[in-house]
């Protein structure tokens, strides 16, 4: 793996304000049967894709640590993006990844992170 990818990752993240928009337990604003099951939100002051900020799954582990990221691609925006994800647990990171893949329309890969042991 590249750690200068994760070190620039980490730069951005930790000179961005974390805006945790979709707390877990919350419902999409536009399909209200999708309940967000990992907090979800975005790194203030950045640009992705589509025009918004730079999407983040932020879980449970104190770490807090950018441990993975899932890449998607959206058939139904016709686009592609990377999300973030932030202190999550191996059951979080398992969410994520099915979240994004759980329709015809969504497809992503979930890239790990190698730790140093």
């Amino acid at each position: 793996m590249n750690p200068e990818f994760w070190a620039a990752l980490e730069q951005l993240a930790n000179n961005s304000e974390i805006i945790i928009d979709r707390p877990k337990g919350s419902a999409h604003p536009k399909y209200p049967d999708f309940i967000y099951r990992v907090d979800y939100g975005y790194l203030k002051n950045t640009s992705s894709m589509d025009g918004q900020g730079i999407d983040v799954w932020s879980g449970t582990d104190k770490n807090k640590k950018i441990d993975a990221v899932m890449c998607i691609v959206d058939l139904m925006k016709r686009d592609s993006e990377i999300k973030i994800l932030i202190g999550c647990t191996e059951e979080e990171k398992e969410i994520v990844f099915q979240t994004h893949n759980e329709t015809e329309y969504m497809k992503g890969i979930l890239i790990r992170r190698e730790m140093p042991e």
